[in-house]
């Protein structure tokens, strides 16, 4: 029994004292007000109204006033064109699809194996090509004729 009563004593002397504690104040938010705020600043600044009375005419010119000689080429072949809407078209669905060709490469590049087994054939073809067109002499010279033969077709007879 004492075991006991020594132990309800220390409870109800923690209880006694837990009553007799003060509440712990949390700290309080600061609260912003901006009516006082913008009055303790508003006192310090001082406006004052003013009227200008010259106003000038001139113009300022930045650089030249030419337009460069790209505009000028690129501003005659748009007005050469017939139908600048289906060259426009074209021209929204090119940018379309280098968007979905670099998606696509991206998901490709992701994979695990496929980015080293196009590569290896990267470095195949590449040496295929240099061994069939770059190492003997008459080869390097017909590659050469025919890049030439292209580019004038492209471009045009010279």
């Amino acid at each position: 029994m004492a075991a006991t009563l020594s132990v309800s004593a220390a409870i109800a002397s923690v209880n006694a004292n837990v009553s007799r504690m003060q509440p712990v104040s949390m700290p309080q938010a600061l609260v912003f007000k901006p009516s006082l705020y913008c009055r303790r600043n508003a006192r310090n600044v001082a406006a004052m109204a003013t009227v200008d009375v010259e106003t000038s005419t001139e113009v300022v010119t930045i650089g030249s006033s030419e337009t460069p000689e790209i505009v000028k080429t690129i501003t005659e072949a748009w007005d050469k064109l017939d139908d600048k809407y289906a060259v426009t078209a074209l021209g929204v669905a090119g940018i379309v699809a280098v968007f979905a060709a670099s998606g696509v490469i991206s998901a490709i590049d992701r994979l695990p194996l496929v980015p080293g087994i196009l590569e290896l054939v990267g470095i195949g073809y590449t040496g295929w090509f240099a061994y069939r067109n770059l190492f003997f002499t008459d080869d390097r010279q017909a590659l050469i004729e025919k890049i030439k033969c292209t580019y004038c077709d492209i471009i045009g007879d010279e």
